[in-house]
């Protein structure tokens, strides 16, 4: 601390005597974003639940083994497993420091990641007009709401990946836009993960008698 003496009184230099510094814990956002998924799995395990519990009261309607069309499924998984991997090619980019490599590995996921809405809202379409609307059934009400919410969250991520790209051409690989990157990656491989228990426990057990 510096002090100057004049005319007998002692005057203090304030940005010499009170020093404040921005103060961003390391590792925060990740920890905080973290916490944001364990929330998310609460969420899709009370969804998971409600199915165990419903997804065998058809009420007289169609069951699933009567309306899943599981090779249509089974490519629509490829394309979002897929999506994880050309993700973690962005992400090998991103470590090269190629801003370009990153860019474009991105726009891959996020193409991979519309071919899977594009097929998921295809197969709702379908169902709600062949009358295996929501309402129809138990069965049908959790079936909509468990696969909705994880093509919802499939829609928000892409929105996101869309915005990143767009700050990655502007401003690079700046260590906010890499602490972006790295949330945006644990989001899109934890919808992977939720997807594949979509698949086995809703539709290949679905077509079980």
């Amino acid at each position: 601390m510096s002090e100057t003496i004049a005319n007998g009184a002692v005057s203090a230099d304030p940005s010499a005597r009170y020093y404040v510094r921005e103060h961003h814990p390391e590792n925060g956002t990740l920890l905080g974003f973290w916490l944001y998924l364990m929330s998310d799995c609460l969420l899709f395990a009370g969804l998971f639940a409600a199915y165990a519990v419903l997804g065998r009261n058809y009420a007289g309607g169609p069951t699933g083994a009567e309306l899943f069309d599981l090779p249509t499924v089974a490519l629509n998984t490829g394309f979002l497993l897929m999506s994880s991997i050309t993700y973690g090619f962005a992400m090998i980019a991103a470590q090269r420091k190629s801003v370009k490599g990153t860019i474009v590995w991105l726009a891959i996921t996020g193409l991979f990641g519309l071919a899977f809405l594009y097929l998921e809202l295809d197969e709702f379409v379908h169902l709600i007009h062949e009358g295996a609307g929501p309402q129809r059934s138990a069965f049908l009400t959790s079936f909509f709401a468990l696969v909705g919410t994880h093509g919802l969250h499939v829609t928000f991520g892409s929105i996101w990946l869309v915005t990143l790209i767009f700050q990655l051409a502007k401003h690079g690989l700046t260590p906010e836009n890499n602490r972006r990157l790295m949330c945006l990656s644990m989001f899109w491989h934890f919808l992977d993960v939720i997807w594949i228990g979509v698949f086995t426990f809703v539709y290949l057990m679905g077509v079980l008698p």
